[in-house]
């Protein structure tokens, strides 16, 4: 499901900035983007996310921006040295080689902040996450909500062509009895009547579809009632359309009438319709 949250939160030692955004996907595949005083907070953060959410491609960031003049920063003269004592080391097998002072200072460790409480700082990072991740939630819900409802209108489609099946599979049962009897007549040889019974019970019970459309019916309101359920409701609805597309398929399957072909198409069309629907649902 997509959404998008973000907030900010001021520290001693700056703004910390953080970001959610999300699109479809069938799992909860986690990305996330922080700054080296903050990685250590990964695995912390991914539990957090984890707890709350369960489908969903997400990007996650968390940023510090500095305030001005919030601490000093220092050179490690002992990386630094270390740093050069390599280079002599090295300097035979590459000579020539020269590096500036300003690539020494984006070398990873050779600059640090000075003051920063990383305990303090990842508690602080935390509780802004937690903030964040309730905007988040909050708008997936209102994105669910919509979706619910387009999954309610398709499920009232549903039962509408159920009905419309219903009330005329007295006619078709007696168009085939019909033309089943006119087809026996024209033949030379009279035919028995009971055998002429049996013929026309089979022939019936081919055509019979009451436990298709009985079984729609349940899952028409199975599905309804998932989706009022306070939890993650996708995989569910997803096992639900499998039950769907196999009556729809029985009905194309049984159906001697244009009427009931007409019937299972529309159902597959709405199935489908369903079905997309519910890859955004978590």
């Amino acid at each position: 499901m997509t959404a998008f949250a973000s907030g900010e939160a001021t520290t001693p030692w700056g703004v910390l900035a953080c970001e959610l955004r999300s699109v479809n996907h069938r799992f909860l595949e986690i990305a996330a983007r922080l700054p080296d005083d903050l990685r250590a907070l990964e695995p912390a953060l991914r539990e957090r996310i984890g707890a709350r959410i369960q489908r969903g491609k997400l990007d996650v960031s968390l940023r510090l921006r500095a305030a001005e003049g919030a601490g000093s920063l220092q050179v490690d003269r002992a990386r630094l040295a270390e740093l050069a004592r390599l280079s002599r080391e090295l300097e035979a097998d590459f000579p020539g080689l020269r590096t500036d002072f300003s690539q020494l200072l984006q070398i990873p460790g050779v600059v640090r902040g000075e003051g920063i409480d990383p305990a303090q700082l990842h508690a602080e990072a935390l509780a802004l996450l937690d903030r964040v991740l309730d905007g988040f939630v909050e708008a997936r819900e209102r994105e669910g909500a919509k979706l619910a409802q387009a999954i309610v209108e398709r499920l009232d489609g549903i039962a509408a062509i159920r009905e419309q099946v219903r009330e005329c599979i007295p006619a078709i049962r007696e168009g085939q009895r019909t033309r089943l009897q006119a087809r026996l007549a024209d033949l030379a040889q009279p035919v028995d009547p009971g055998r002429l019974e049996q013929e026309l019970v089979l022939a019936l019970q081919k055509l019979d579809v009451d436990e298709e459309l009985d079984r729609l019916d349940a899952h028409v309101a199975e599905a309804r009632r998932v989706l009022k359920l306070r939890e993650a409701v996708g995989r569910r609805l997803d096992f639900l359309l499998q039950e769907f597309n196999r009556e729809a398929n029985t009905l194309g399957s049984k159906s001697v009438d244009t009427r009931t072909s007409s019937a299972a198409i529309e159902l597959k069309v709405l199935i489908d319709q369903i079905r997309e629907q519910v890859q955004n649902i978590e």
